[in-house]
């Protein structure tokens, strides 16, 4: 079982590994300044899910280097350069006017230590001015487009709040491929990524493996899998105190994982295969908060699988 990693690709397209820096553009989102909602997602955290970020009050530069001082601790040696990924991270990062995110995303393009921007934002909040905009910091640095699709089940999207159809979902990544289209190197490509929920409540095996199948079939070149976690002062917190849904174990969770790994297009970079929630925030379920031994288990879980797959090949050799 080989893994189209995000290490591997990080290496092939710039030559060496980096690292994200979480940033806080001081953004909101549709689904919780009153346009679709105010509570936002059901699972989301009062962060937009940028608890790992910086201060909004800090500007992004001051941002980037309180994040450049974090990551450098993990250094033990002074002769690491490592370069950095600016992430906008916190809340929907392309809802703002053409004015706003020029400012913000040419603010990290121009950091000499930044070499890519990853923008986390909604399909339905991108369109042609913003791509205009996007394309003319792509040639500057590379960017990545984020989306969280979560589920291609529009019931489940509808209990998550999801706020958009999938139909919405299809357009965004439509706008986005005609202008790939343009670049002539695929290597050169505005990264698409999308973000998938496994264990969602209500959802089956199968409704999770059609997800995959559904992202499958679009010109996408990234996926995030993660684990559904149940965070402090969300609404999902308070689904699980009243109906007490399932949460899947770790064994659980790496063996779904492993047969959605082979169900994805060999040509898609698996950025993550699972997640950690604040450990101040988490509520269930309580293993994932310990990464190191998650990440260890998924690891020799996968190792274990292409062992027995090579061993299967190896019998129908001999047979």
């Amino acid at each position: 079982m080989v893994v189209n990693s995000f290490n591997s690709y990080l290496k092939e397209r710039f030559g060496r590994k980096l690292y994200k820096i979480s940033l806080d553009a001081g953004m909101t989102c549709p689904n919780r300044d009153g346009t679709l909602g105010h509570s936002g997602c059901i699972f989301c955290s009062a962060g937009g899910s940028g608890d790992f970020a910086s201060s909004r009050l800090l500007s992004i530069t001051e941002q980037i280097d309180q994040g450049k001082t974090l990551v450098q601790k993990k250094f033990t040696s002074k002769s690491d350069n490592p370069c950095y990924i600016a992430y906008f991270q916190a809340y929907t990062n392309t809802y703002a006017s053409i004015a706003t995110l020029r400012k913000i995303y040419m603010e990290a393009a121009m950091h000499d230590d930044i070499a890519a921007i990853s923008i986390a934002t909604r399909p339905d909040c991108i369109d042609e001015s913003i791509m205009k905009l996007i394309i003319e910091i792509h040639q500057i640095k590379p960017v990545f487009i984020e989306f969280g699709l979560q589920t291609s089940n529009e019931t489940t999207a509808a209990y998550i709040r999801r706020g958009y159809k999938n139909s919405v979902f299809a357009d965004a990544i439509k706008l986005i491929d005609s202008y790939n289209s343009a670049i002539v190197d695929p290597l050169e490509h505005i990264h698409i990524v999308v973000h998938a929920i496994i264990g969602l409540p209500g959802e089956s095996y199968d409704d999770m493996e059609q997800t995959i199948n559904y992202i499958n079939s679009y010109p996408i070149h990234g996926i995030k899998l993660q684990l559904l976690h149940v965070l402090r002062d969300t609404d999902l917190e308070k689904e699980y105190k009243k109906y007490a849904f399932k949460v899947l174990s770790l064994e659980e969770y790496a063996d779904i994982l492993i047969k959605l790994l082979l169900h994805i297009r060999p040509d898609i970079v698996i950025h993550r295969m699972t997640g950690d929630g604040p450990k101040k925030l988490l509520i269930a379920p309580l293993w994932s908060g310990d990464k190191k031994r998650v990440l260890n288990y998924i690891n020799k879980c996968i190792n274990e699988t292409s062992l027995n797959q090579g061993a299967l090949y190896n019998k129908r050799i001999e047979g």
